[in-house]
């Protein structure tokens, strides 16, 4: 058995287009947009009467996805969440970028949370992290060379 790549990750959120828009703005492009529902959907997931509506975004080399999900039904009771880096579970998604300073600028002009500042990892790297809608944090990673 040989494990070929990560596909895609499935990103669960409560206002669709507002994380749409930072993935956008922050340079992804939509692969594709659905609507599913009904048994399959709920055997897929667990849930019954699950429906959803679901972006997928990459970048334009067509690897790896993210995936926007909305449920429409069932909702999630509890609502948004503030997670702490300890927290249990995915904590952000990391992305290689070139120019950080440009990329979080912009990230900045468009309201998003810069919550760590770009810092220097030894000499390898940039670092910064950045709090969307929902609360989704993005690690920002420029190699220094």
């Amino acid at each position: 058995m040989k494990i070929k790549k990560i596909d895609h990750v499935g990103i669960i959120v409560n206002d669709l287009s507002s994380a749409k828009e930072f993935f956008l703005d922050f340079g992804l492009e939509v692969k594709g947009e659905w609507e599913m529902e009904g048994d399959l959907m709920g055997y897929a997931v667990g849930l019954t009467d699950a429906k959803v509506e679901c972006v997928g975004l990459g970048m334009s080399d067509g690897q790896t996805w993210i995936e926007l999900i909305k449920f429409s039904a069932p909702s999630d009771e509890n609502g948004i969440q503030q997670t702490f880096a300890n927290t249990l579970g995915i904590r952000h998604i990391a992305f290689t970028v070139e120019d950080i300073e440009t990329v979080v600028a912009k990230l900045k002009k468009k309201g998003t949370e810069i919550f760590s500042g770009i810092q220097r990892y030894e000499e390898s790297y940039k670092l910064c992290y950045v709090r969307g809608p929902e609360g989704i944090i993005l690690e920002l990673a420029e190699e220094i060379k």
